[in-house]
C-alpha cells in the first residue's frame, strides 16, 4: 500500500472528488440493489458535494476530510470525513448523540476496495480525534453490506432501527470512545 497518499483536499480535488461520489455512491446503490432509487442517489451525492464544500470553505473547522490518493495513477480512491452528528443520527438516538462527532463519507472506489484503503483511512481519522481531544463518535449506516463490515469492528451497533428502510432494510449507529479504536485496529494492520 506504499503507492496510496493520505492528504487533505484541495480546491483543485474537488471536480474530481465530485465524480467520485458519483461513482462509488451509485455502484453501492447498485450493489445493496437499490439503483432503481435515482432521487436517493441524487440527494446522497449531492449531500456528500456540500460537506466537502463546508470543509473547503471554512479550512476543515465545519467539517474534516481526508482523501485517499493512489499515486501511481494520480488518482483519487478513497475519503473519510468527520463533523457534527447528523440530523439522521439525532433523531434516531432520540437526541443522545447530538453532541457527539460523526465520522462518515468513508468511501472507497470499487477497484480499491478489500486492499486496506479504508483501515488506513479509519485510523488516520482516529488519530486525527485523539490529536484534537475528541474523545467520542458516531458512525452510522443503512447499507448492508458496510453494516457487516462495521459490525466485525466495532461490534454490534448501539441503536438499531429494524425496516428503517423498508422491511429488511435496517439502520445501525455505533458510538465509540476514541481511545478504543487505536487498541482494536492494532489486531486489523
Amino acid at each position: 500500500m506504499g503507492n496510496i497518499e493520505i492528504r487533505r483536499p484541495r480546491q483543485e480535488d474537488q471536480a474530481e472528488l465530485h465524480q467520485f461520489f458519483n461513482h462509488v455512491i451509485s455502484e453501492t446503490f447498485a450493489n445493496e440493489g437499490l439503483s432503481e432509487l435515482v432521487d436517493d442517489i441524487e440527494k446522497e451525492i449531492v449531500q456528500k458535494q456540500k460537506l466537502l464544500e463546508c470543509d473547503l470553505e471554512s479550512k476543515g473547522e465545519e467539517r474534516f476530510f481526508w482523501i485517499a490518493v493512489d499515486t501511481r495513477e494520480n488518482k483519487i480512491v478513497g475519503t473519510i470525513e468527520y463533523g457534527a452528528s447528523s440530523e439522521l443520527i439525532n433523531i434516531c438516538s432520540n437526541g443522545e448523540l447530538k453532541d457527539v462527532v460523526e465520522i462518515g463519507t468513508l468511501f472507497v472506489h470499487p477497484d480499491h476496495q478489500r486492499k486496506g484503503i479504508g483501515t488506513l483511512l479509519l485510523n488516520v481519522i482516529f488519530i486525527t480525534l485523539q490529536s484534537r481531544g475528541i474523545t467520542k463518535f458516531c458512525l452510522d449506516s443503512g447499507y448492508s453490506n458496510a453494516q457487516k463490515i462495521w459490525k466485525k469492528k466495532f461490534g454490534e451497533p448501539d441503536y438499531l432501527l429494524r425496516d428503517y428502510w423498508g422491511t429488511g432494510s435496517d439502520h445501525m449507529i455505533w458510538k465509540r470512545q476514541t481511545s478504543d479504536m487505536a487498541i482494536m485496529f492494532n489486531k486489523f494492520l
